[in-house]
């Protein structure tokens, strides 16, 4: 299987890096992307990434990082890189109080302008949203940037937003909160999505899916049970569904590169 969205380079995860990315391996997950979330985050994903041919990175600012540096140089820097498959995460978060929105949507505006100035750069685009679908999708749509680009992550919005975001085009991606009890409408939502526009991750360190919800930090080789969870949620075989999964990652990031 594949991770498509983990943080490698957290501090949960750091001291052991190297231990779970061959734990992953040994459960069956042999390729996990690393998500950026802020410039100098991003270079320490691109450096995993071509030390280790199991790790590819993205490079990017996350909402919840406005308030630093934005050291546009740096992100770009780890784009050149052909171990990065993606751009971001990037978004806005209504979750929290702080970034201001202000700064959020500043930071935001700032990123999409420098990825529509990559001439011919098609990489798709790793969208961080709590809160904000009706502000994002104005946003996305009023840009250059093709609406197939974009994966929304770590889905947990209502079944509602899943449909506009089906309709604006993009991708979604469910993580273990998928599996949580406390977040029906999430799973209600994973059945709406389409065969081929489905994606998951684990998110680690974060968001431990059910049945190892206790077990902290998360880790990539648990990205099983969430697709195992989502294949008996939508009636499908669990072999069948981790190809779909694993098909749907290996198109939309091109990870035959």
């Amino acid at each position: 299987m594949i991770d498509t969205h983990c943080h490698l380079t957290s501090k949960q995860l750091l001291s052991m890096q190297q231990e779970v990315i061959d734990r992953a391996e040994i459960a069956g997950v042999n390729r996990m992307i690393t998500v950026a979330t802020d410039a100098e985050d991003a270079i320490a994903a691109k450096d995993l990434a071509e030390a280790d041919s199991r790790v590819f990175c993205s490079s990017g600012i996350h909402p919840l990082y406005a308030e630093s540096d934005w050291h546009w140089d740096l992100v770009l820097e780890a784009a050149k890189s052909k171990r990065c498959v993606a751009w971001g995460e990037l978004g806005l978060d209504r979750h929290y109080d702080n970034p201001p929105i202000s700064k959020q949507v500043k930071l935001l505006e700032e990123h999409i302008a420098l990825i529509e100035g990559q001439n011919g750069d098609t990489r798709p685009i790793i969208v961080h949203c709590r809160k904000a679908v009706a502000d994002l999708l104005p946003v996305f749509s009023s840009s250059s940037l093709a609406s197939n680009r974009f994966v929304f992550h770590c889905f947990t919005e209502t079944p509602e937003e899943a449909r506009q975001i089906l309709d604006f085009g993009a991708m979604i991606s469910f993580t273990g909160v998928v599996t949580f009890p406390n977040a029906p409408q999430v799973a209600e939502a994973a059945v709406l999505v389409p065969e081929d526009r489905i994606m998951v991750e684990t998110d680690a360190p974060y968001l431990s899916p059910v049945p190892v919800r206790k077990t902290r930090p998360n880790e990539p080789k648990y990205v099983t049970h969430t697709a195992a969870f989502l294949a008996k949620l939508r009636g499908a075989d669990t072999d069948a569904f981790e190809q779909t999964l694993d098909r749907n990652a290996v198109n939309f990031f091109n990870l035959e590169t």
